[in-house]
């Protein structure tokens, strides 16, 4: 390190250098005026307060597994000299440029109280055309800062942008899905496809499928055209109606339903409630939990409170003439599997049989209506190498697919399966997948989106849990926490929207149908950290399926076929004198 700051100091000196006449500032956006245009980063915002010139500059904060590295690819020219600077300030930032083709440059600060200059300069090798230049900062450190970012060197001539596309139009439609085609373009390298004016897809050719649709819903489709100049004018918009389509399990719960955890296996400071005393008003009923033998085992043991720790405790035979009495009144009580204790962790596909075997046998034992996986903790994570979430490697996610998918084929379409991930193994993923293509990052990040996007079309419900979870950043590239319904809408519009995974616009999670998405809230303020008041609940709804009563977080649409709420628990709920079930009725009726 005391290498690096000695070598910072003569790449400074160079920044006084005259630049020749046909040099030229080749960094775009290097003030952050326009935000994050131009730029990837991990971690990062446009701010107005510090900047050192103009009205923004870019914050960043690294976290324990990440260093906020914001990056911008540029064309060059291959054998030419090139001088990189910038202005910083925050601990730890460092600024370079990778791929030069000769030898790689950075230089670095340690601590910057105020707006500090970096610099250093490289030469490009005899073939290179492009370089992509770097901010970070260091790992767990505070935030930095960034403006007025510049490469200046020999420009490139830019061309033109291609024309926009013409002759789009719709083929084949299913319930989930879209072909398009559309006339090739002259100079065209690659086309760009919006689906409602986002950006969803990277086709080479002149054809592409859009997926993850709703059944029974209108889409509006336009494609641009790009090269290395940019990007073209869109196209002009064909609409296409995705057909009707069952989809997602059983098809007779109601519009609108409560989904609730009823704690079956233990109690707690709630006391335990006895399953024929749930009120009506609960449609899904998780029976918490049913727990490995060993985390890796894939042997699920399902065991009632006994009862000195549940001294009101139901027989099973009460408990099971309580299920049937409940579907009979068209109830749905499923099996929840691990919770926060009940680590599952399929490895092998010897774990994903036992598995597939020892549910069954819950399942069968109790003649319930399907299973809820409630994975928390360390039972999911990526591998290194695995970075596609529509085609996933790592052991435990490909076993827990198949394992899911071996479920509901034996059980049939009337099968219910949910899922209760928290959002750092989903929303997070808008931000970090994974370890990252640069490694450091937690491998848990976002290590929910493969299994929910392989199972959406067999998907009942997600119902993510919006408690316990630390600040996420949403569609807005903004920040948002627990306590309040902002949080509430935005983590749920991320889930009906889609959105690019890890920021890259060309590797989209495909929207959730409304009717697959419930909330998750806490019951009350002793079931867990994030708790809202009812008022609250009520904003998020309002805003969610009507678009009134919105605050400042803006949705990208309005889902009156939002399917509900799901609570923990239904044990807190009776405790605090069924605040959330009237809430619940209240508003759904």
């Amino acid at each position: 390190m005391c290498t690096a700051a000695a070598l910072a100091v003569p790449g400074l000196t160079v920044l006084s250098s005259a630049a020749v006449a046909a040099d030229a500032d080749l960094a775009r956006n290097g003030g952050f005026e326009s935000g994050l245009d131009g730029w990837t980063c991990t971690a990062g915002t446009a701010v107005n307060s510090p900047v050192h010139s103009g009205s923004s500059a870019l914050q960043a904060t690294p976290a324990g597994s990440d260093n906020a590295q914001c990056t911008q690819t540029i064309t060059v020219k291959p054998d030419s000299q090139y001088t990189l600077s910038g202005y910083v300030r925050g601990s730890y930032v460092y600024l370079g440029a990778s791929g030069t083709g000769t030898t790689d440059v950075s230089t670095w600060t340690q601590s910057a109280t105020d707006w500090q200059q970096l610099g250093t300069t490289f030469r490009t090798g005899a073939s290179t055309t492009k370089v992509t230049i770097y901010l970070h900062g260091w790992y767990g450190t505070g935030a930095y800062y960034a403006d007025d970012i510049s490469l200046v060197g020999p420009g490139v001539a830019a061309g033109q942008p291609p024309s926009a596309p013409t002759g789009l139009k719709a083929g084949t439609v299913t319930s989930s899905s879209v072909a398009l085609s559309w006339s090739a373009v002259t100079g065209a390298t690659s086309y760009s496809v919006y689906r409602d004016g986002m950006k969803v897809q990277t086709a080479t050719g002149t054809s592409a499928t859009v997926t993850g649709l709703s059944p029974s819903t209108a889409y509006g489709f336009q494609v641009t055209a790009v090269n290395d100049a940019g990007e073209s004018a869109k196209s002009a918009s064909v609409t296409a109606t995705t057909s009707a389509g069952p989809g997602g399990g059983s098809t007779d719960l109601p519009a609108h339903a409560l989904v609730g955890y009823l704690h079956a296996s233990f109690a707690n400071g709630s006391g335990y409630t006895r399953l024929a005393d749930v009120p009506d008003s609960w449609d899904v009923i998780d029976l918490a939990f049913g727990e490995p033998t060993s985390v890796t085992s894939g042997d699920i043991r399902f065991t009632r409170c006994p009862v000195t720790e549940c001294p009101n405790v139901e027989s099973d035979a009460d408990f099971k003439a309580a299920i049937k009495a409940k579907q009979a009144a068209g109830k749905k009580v499923l099996i929840s599997i691990g919770g926060q204790n009940g680590q599952v962790q399929l490895t092998t596909t010897a774990a994903r049989d036992t598995f597939v075997s020892s549910v069954s046998k819950i399942i069968d034992t109790y003649g319930l209506d399907g299973l809820d996986i409630d994975f928390e903790g360390h039972s999911l994570s990526l591998d290194a190498n695995d970075t596609d979430f529509k085609n996933p490697t790592t052991p435990v996610i490909v076993n827990l697919i198949s394992a899911l998918k071996t479920l509901k084929a034996k059980y049939g379409s009337k099968f219910v399966l949910t899922m209760a991930p928290e959002t750092f193994f989903v929303q997070l993923g808008y931000q970090y997948y994974g370890p990252g293509k640069w490694g450091g990052q937690d491998p848990r990040a976002g290590a929910y989106l493969p299994v929910i996007h392989a199972l959406r079309d067999d998907l009942t419900l997600l119902h993510v849990q919006d408690y316990n979870s630390g600040s996420i950043m949403g569609l807005d590239n903004q920040y948002h926490s627990m306590g309040g319904a902002d949080f509430h809408i935005a983590m749920t519009d991320m889930l009906l929207t889609g959105f690019p995974v890890a920021g890259d616009a060309n590797n989209v999670f495909p929207p959730l149908r409304p009717d697959q998405v419930a909330i998750g809230m806490p019951a009350s303020i002793n079931a867990g950290n994030g708790y809202v008041s009812p008022s609250e609940v009520t904003k998020t709804l309002d805003c969610l399926t009507k678009k009134t009563n919105c605050g400042s977080y803006a949705t990208h649409g309005t889902w009156p076929a939002l399917r509900g709420l799901m609570t923990w628990s239904i044990n807190w709920d009776r405790f605090g004198s069924w605040e959330f079930q009237k809430t619940f009725d209240g508003f759904f009726g």
